[in-house]
């Protein structure tokens, strides 16, 4: 797993155990890191060869990552100048969003109906969650 910072001390980890291909990586992160604020209309994403210095990944990844978030609308690309998030965030983020959400919920709630936890238990369990770090 590599890590690096994006501008505003928004760290992006690659996990090369997950499966998802590194520019799919980069792409979520980068609409996750939109759609909870930690990026702001206006940041500058860092340029396609430092990223790929820090994560140790090819320069090609990242160019295609962020090919397709331009595609998108999600960043913009001024020659010369950087890429940068885009001043309206794009409603296919969004959806894309709600669609992980819907799915990681639904396998959460498919798992504990298996092991015979009623609703209100589900609730309980998340509601006392405590991350460990």
């Amino acid at each position: 797993m590599s890590s690096t910072i994006i501008e505003k001390e928004v760290h992006l980890f690659l996990d090369s155990s997950s499966g998802v291909p590194f520019y799919r990586q980069v792409i979520q992160f980068v609409e996750h890191a939109i759609l909870s604020g930690k990026m702001v209309p206006g940041d500058k994403l860092p340029t396609i060869r430092s990223l790929a210095i820090e994560l140790k990944i090819n320069p090609n990844t990242i160019a295609k990552a962020y090919g397709e978030l331009e595609l998108r609308g999600i960043v913009t690309t001024q020659v010369g100048s950087g890429t940068y998030v885009s001043a309206r965030p794009s409603d296919s983020s969004r959806d894309e969003l709600m669609r992980r959400i819907d799915d990681s919920v639904g396998r959460f709630v498919r798992e504990m109906t298996a092991l015979g936890l009623d609703r209100d238990h589900m609730i309980a369990i998340v509601r006392d969650y405590k991350e460990e770090r």
